[in-house]
């Protein structure tokens, strides 16, 4: 279980033992993750289930909490920061969500196969990322949830698979009650986005800085000769 290190925060030891095979004095990536979507579609119990590998009945919707965890992706240590959100974005509070959103790197929507309704909502979730995000540059992956309840099932895993190739997102669907390894890999994956993310963004600055460098140095020369 997480040890409590505060109200409506969590942290867990997850992988801390290993070490980057890189060097123990390189920088872990930083990963800091919103899960949102309509209240009930089982946010709180996905990100539980993750980290803990148990299932827990009952939540309080209204609160939010954030849980640590680091995981080693492609040899590299990634320190995730996981935002477990009440409601859903755009719902109550607009500058609380919309601070969500700034803060956050990556983005796991989620919606319940039982209920329409909150797949519907995903894609208003994802114009409400690519306005505070841009350009439009967003990580994020859906997750469909109680995958357990296919009598009840209204979105098929069809509708899911297309609405995640429109938003251009990986696509997973499981069960937070049965466990399945489907949840882990979601959020490895959206893990796996931020930080290739990271380092195409490092990259591009790492190449600005060079042209500035050069550019700066051409006007050095031109005073010189001129």
């Amino acid at each position: 279980m997480p040890l409590k290190t505060g109200a409506g925060s969590d942290e867990t030891e997850g992988s801390k033992g290993k070490m980057n095979r890189r060097g123990s004095d390189c920088k872990a990536t930083e990963a800091k993750i919103v899960v949102s979507g309509k209240m009930g579609v089982g946010k709180s119990a996905l990100v539980v289930r993750y980290l803990t590998k148990r299932f827990i009945w009952e939540y309080d919707p209204t609160l939010e909490s954030t849980y640590r965890h680091q995981i080693t992706i492609e040899d590299d240590v990634m320190n995730m920061e996981i935002l477990d959100t009440a409601g859903q974005l755009g719902e109550d509070s607009t500058n609380q969500w919309e601070g969500h959103v700034r803060w956050g790197d990556g983005f796991l929507l989620v919606y319940s196969v039982d209920d329409r309704e909150s797949f519907e909502n995903i894609a208003q979730l994802k114009n409400f990322l690519d306005d505070i995000k841009k350009p439009r540059n967003v990580s994020m992956v859906m997750m469909a949830n109680k995958t357990d309840l296919e009598r009840e099932r209204v979105v098929s895993t069809d509708e899911g698979e297309k609405l995640a190739q429109t938003l251009a997102c990986a696509y997973y669907e499981g069960s937070a009650l049965l466990g399945d390894g489907v949840i882990g890999e979601a959020f490895e994956e959206l893990c796996r986005e931020v930080r290739r993310r990271k380092m195409m963004e490092g990259k591009q600055r790492r190449r600005s800085s060079s042209q500035q460098v050069k550019q700066a140095f051409n006007r050095v020369l031109t005073k010189i000769y001129s």
